[in-house]
């Protein structure tokens, strides 16, 4: 199969009869094979999402296709998008201090099992400089020095210059304004310590030791204005007893973020996610090693 030329459809609209009959016929008439479909009815909210991975035939170019389902689009009143299979997604990741998440992701994408190109990596500290650096990362340090809005402005600047796609706070350990999360919201993943909404705040792990918990867990997560509370993408957890020590439970922990990350980035990465109000839907492929 000639990869070059399969291209990944999502779409969702209000859910009415014949959506999917729609879509096919449209593809179909194109000469265009549909390799994988999947698609979710949210009864709830009456909201419908599809997932559709195609090959375009030799003789038909891809913007014909996106013509053909702009056209649709406005008939379902839809939002959509086409994209290769295999796009490689402008990635910029914020840091602070911790560097196993970022270690993960480096590892991941070096073994190309995440469709990233990392950008950069900026952190209001120095600490993670080497890391990025023997990796060959270009590595920006944006102090905040008691003006965080003007930090913030560096950092969309470079966002806005280089067009990425995905912001990545990889233990990134400050608050983004109304003004940057409004601006790039369904783009901005965070990794949280702990199994939402439990131990929230500094120190969880110590917390949870202190409270004799039996797992512990971590969240990914978009990022919205309510602290910790953004659609969820991915969760783990891990059992844990009486005799592991707060660091432990430290290391334990942070094994299990680098793991939720990655899924979370993986999926986000692979046009899997799609957002529907305070939840997300996330469409699973094969699974992820």
């Amino acid at each position: 199969m000639d990869q070059s030329k399969i291209y990944l459809l999502r779409l969702n609209c209000k859910d009415q009869v014949g959506i999917i009959s729609k879509i096919s016929t449209l593809l179909a008439n194109k000469n265009c094979n549909i390799i994988e479909s999947k698609q979710f009815t949210d009864q709830d909210t009456n909201s419908f999402f599809i997932r559709q991975s195609f090959q375009l035939p030799n003789e038909l170019s891809i913007e014909t296709i996106n013509k053909e389902f702009k056209n649709l689009s406005n008939i379902l009143n839809a939002n959509f998008e086409i994209r290769h299979i295999h796009k490689t997604l402008k990635t910029l990741i914020l840091v602070s201090k911790f560097d196993h998440c970022l270690i993960e992701l480096i590892n991941k994408s070096k073994n190309k099992n995440l469709n990233l190109s990392i950008e950069a990596v900026i952190s209001n500290h120095n600490d993670l400089k080497k890391i990025s650096s023997l990796e060959n990362l270009h590595f920006h340090h944006f102090p905040i020095n008691n003006d965080k809005l003007k930090q913030e402005k560096r950092i969309i600047e470079f966002i806005d210059e280089k067009n990425i796609d995905i912001i990545i706070l990889a233990r990134y350990m400050q608050i983004l304004s109304k003004n940057f999360v409004d601006r790039f919201y369904g783009k901005i993943i965070n990794i949280h310590h702990s199994f939402l909404p439990s131990f929230k705040g500094a120190k969880p792990y110590h917390q949870a030791f202190e409270r004799g918990v039996k797992i512990i867990g971590a969240t990914a997560h978009f990022v919205t204005q309510n602290l910790d509370e953004g659609p969820i993408i991915e969760q783990d957890v891990e059992k844990v007893d009486h005799e592991l020590s707060p660091s432990d439970l430290v290391t334990i922990g942070k094994d299990i973020e680098a793991r939720v990350l990655y899924k979370a980035i993986k999926n986000f990465s692979e046009g899997r996610v799609f957002l529907n109000g305070r939840k997300t839907i996330v469409f699973k492929g094969d699974k992820i090693l």
